[in-house]
């Protein structure tokens, strides 16, 4: 199974508006000009507020099976998102735990805010990479003078854009419980 998502950049369900904070799940039928409920459904939504950011992980399913999309709305609205397979998920889950343990123990060894002196140039702190059929995901936990963040980014193979969420540090647990919640629910199966 590849290229989970539906392609369709565009956002303009009322849920990832800014006025609407509660994350309601009414969504307008058409988006970018086409029928969404003939190409996709949506199975559950979850959002979470991060720091100045609103997450929404949506569970959704089309003829290719059953996926997440993860957007990141900011503070000044500009919106991110990237998609994933839930048996990607699952693994993403994982690493999240791993980062969250790592960035713990950053937390308790500096004992304060972070430390840009000593930073490698790029601002790497931990990497990894998972691969599903033709996308590659790159997790990156990163610091610069505005704190800690895990980068996702998510490139594919054949050419395309690449499409990057951050998410602060302090809510990749909160980030993680939101998503284990997710799996629990419908599984790491990524067929419908």
């Amino acid at each position: 199974m590849s290229d989970l998502g539906s392609g369709d950049d565009g956002m303009s369900g009322s849920k990832y508006n800014a006025s609407n904070m509660e994350g309601s799940s009414s969504r307008n039928d058409f988006e970018s000009g086409k029928a969404s409920s003939a190409v996709e459904q949506e199975l559950a939504t979850k959002m979470l507020q991060i720091q100045s950011k609103r997450f929404y992980l949506d569970v959704k399913q089309n003829r290719r099976g059953r996926f997440i999309k993860v957007a990141e709305i900011g503070a000044d609205g500009r919106r991110s998102q990237i998609y994933l397979a839930l048996s990607t998920a699952a693994e993403f889950r994982d690493h999240l735990s791993s980062f969250s343990d790592y960035y713990a123990s950053l937390v308790n060894r500096n004992a304060g805010p972070p430390n840009t002196d000593n930073l490698p140039e790029d601002g790497k702190l931990k990497s990894e990479m998972m691969i599903k059929d033709n996308r590659r995901y790159y997790l990156d936990l990163k610091e610069n003078a505005r704190g800690r963040f895990l980068r996702v980014s998510q490139t594919i193979t054949r050419g395309g854009p690449r499409s990057q969420i951050a998410l602060p540090a302090q809510g990749m647990i909160e980030f993680r419980d939101a998503l284990t919640d997710l799996l629990e629910e419908f599984g790491a199966n990524d067929t419908g």
